[in-house]
């Protein structure tokens, strides 16, 4: 079965173009510094071959020894003068080019943190950082080697070629019957580096998005022993990155050789048609020695004219995917103005829908109201809807229907950065960051003075385990906190929750990991902290959720049951069943 055939690009999208250079705006002056020295350039090619020819034709033939000192003084001032100026131009559109990715790679950060986590539930983390770091560094090239140094080149050409057809339009048009030829191998030359240039980003993308996965998940790879076959997928996509990169280069290869022959026969054709007009008198030594400069001057932006096109091109296509980025609608559309100092911590449910995916509903007309400073516990078999309750409460999530309160106050009329400033969520699966203890606890706050941390881990219980590690609170945990055990990132988590004293606190299997040991020092600190503030409990192990005052029983998205401990072992229903499984698992245990 045949591929569908893609449609057909632009050959250069304006629009995409426009919208790259409108991040020059506050660094005008150097965009149209950088253009008035090309312009210079191009103005300057052509007076060193013709200060050569006037050299040739006059003060060597005329043997006038003294101009000719003066005039090989003023080429080399002019050499001077022109590497300069080009020192400077390379250097500002380097610089500008450099200045504008910046920019753009700050707003396409800014733009994922703030996106939905909805969004990075179907895009893969590995393809953000190759719009973030590969392609950001492509469209970095649309100004370095792009479109200004194409003006540049173009201009150069065209200066060049208007001096040589003023100084003998026959002979330049002899030197240039073989241009037909370049024109081809040019084009020829685009296509097929265009087209490994695609595929090598895309590659490229493929390689950062397997890479990042793999490494996030090397346990389980391990564990499972699918190392092999993990290396084996890999090689795949590495080798389709190898051949692409190898079709580009083989381009290469023959590209500038070709431009070499094609240089050769114009020289040919020069040497040949020019001393043919000087033996009859219509041309001079000068003349000839000067376009023999002009031509390789000539060559030299035409043979990298084709390069720097296909690299402008290339571009604007890793631009078009950072715009993707920053044009996803998928951040919060919708944000309240209320920003209090404090809430009491009343949350109510009122017939909530919510769903991950369209017709898959998973929260289906939750009611619920805990009271300020109440504890509420949430239990249920995996599936049943348990952490959807936090991801909508704090609106990591957007619900289908139904009203969510807290104080009486819808949730969407409260600034969601307040509103999560006032919630604390201690999560099963912990992430930590490369940094100390004090950075993660305080997530790199630096306004929280290491004597607060230090209290926060003193009610927990956790300080003395904190001051045992080499360093104490600037002990440097590694990545992912590796440093650490699990019970031991789980104790940091929950100090970071508690550092900003929340008046919503949300425990989601927050010890569901944490062997003995570590929940017994957890253990009276969470009944000191959760009296007095509201609490949402969510966990397996049902001797934390025990005093709560009142437990919610779910299933399928739905609440089955509802009631005090006692009560509901009473009623021996579906949290009867489920604490006698776990109470005869802790026994066995």
């Amino acid at each position: 079965m045949s591929k569908p055939k893609e449609p057909k690009k632009k050959l250069i999208d304006l629009h995409l173009l426009r919208r790259l250079f409108s991040y020059t705006t506050p660094y005008k002056k150097t965009l149209f510094f950088s253009l008035f020295l090309s312009i210079t350039l191009a103005m300057l090619s052509p007076l060193r071959p013709y200060l050569i020819q006037m050299s040739v034709d006059k003060y060597i033939h005329g043997r006038m020894l003294n101009k000719l000192i003066w005039i090989s003084v003023i080429q080399l001032g002019l050499l001077l003068v022109e590497s300069f100026i080009r020192f400077w131009f390379m250097y500002r559109i380097n610089w500008l080019g450099q200045t504008v990715v910046n920019d753009i790679r700050k707003a396409v950060f800014r733009k994922i943190l703030y996106q939905d986590i909805a969004y990075y539930d179907k895009t893969a983390i590995g393809t953000l950082t190759t719009r973030t770091v590969n392609d950001l560094e492509s469209v970095n090239d649309v100004f370095s080697e792009g479109i200004i140094s194409i003006v540049a080149d173009v201009m150069t050409i065209i200066s060049i070629i208007t001096v040589m057809l003023f100084i003998d339009w026959r002979l330049t048009l002899a030197c240039l019957s073989v241009f037909p030829i370049l024109i081809v191998a040019t084009y020829i030359f685009k296509e097929s580096v265009n087209k490994s240039f695609q595929r090598v980003r895309n590659a490229v993308a493929a390689l950062n998005a397997f890479v990042q996965e793999h490494l996030t998940g090397m346990y389980i790879v391990q564990v499972f022993a699918a190392e092999q076959r993990e290396l084996d997928k890999f090689t795949d996509i590495n080798k389709e990155h190898r051949n692409a990169n190898i079709k580009g280069i083989f381009a290469y290869s023959v590209f500038f050789p070709v431009v070499e022959i094609i240089l050769a026969l114009s020289l040919g054709i020069l040497v040949w048609y020019g001393s043919v007009r000087w033996f009859n008198h219509n041309a001079s030594p000068g003349i000839i020695v000067a376009f023999v400069m002009y031509i390789n001057l000539l060559f030299r932006p035409l043979r990298m004219l084709a390069d720097k096109f296909n690299v402008l091109q290339m571009g604007v296509i890793a631009g078009e995917r950072v715009f993707t980025v920053l044009d996803s609608q998928e951040t919060l559309q919708q944000n309240g103005a209320l920003q209090p100092e404090h809430i009491n911590g009343t949350v109510e449910f009122k017939d909530v829908y919510f769903s991950y995916k369209p017709e898959v509903p998973v929260l289906k007309g939750i009611s619920l109201k805990l009271e300020a400073g109440k504890t509420m516990a949430v239990v249920g078999h995996t599936g049943a809807g348990k952490s959807s309750i936090i991801s909508i409460l704090n609106r990591q999530y957007e619900i289908g229907s139904g009203q969510i309160l807290i104080d009486g106050i819808d949730l969407h009329e409260y600034d969601v950065f307040r509103l999560r400033s006032h919630i604390g969520i201690v999560l099963q699966d912990v992430f930590l960051f490369s940094g100390t203890v004090y950075d993660n606890i305080t997530l790199r706050n630096t306004d929280i003075p290491v004597a607060k941390v230090e209290e926060v881990a003193k009610m927990l219980g956790i300080h003395e385990f904190i001051m045992r590690l080499p360093g104490g609170y600037q002990f440097d945990i590694m990545e992912r906190g590796n440093a650490l055990s699990q019970g031991q990132r789980q104790l940091l988590s929950f100090a970071r929750a508690l550092l900003y004293n929340p008046s919503i606190l949300i425990l989601d299997e927050a010890t569901s990991s944490v062997d003995s040991e570590s929940e017994q020092l957890i253990q009276h600190a969470i009944d000191t902290l959760i009296k007095g503030r509201t609490s949402i409990v969510i966990a397996h192990r049902l001797s934390t959720i025990r005093k709560a005052n009142e437990i919610i029983v779910m299933d399928h998205g739905v609440i089955i049951e509802r009631g005090s401990h006692d009560s509901l072992i009473a009623q021996e229903g579906a949290y009867h069943n489920l604490y006698t499984a776990v109470e005869k698992s802790t026994v066995t245990t």
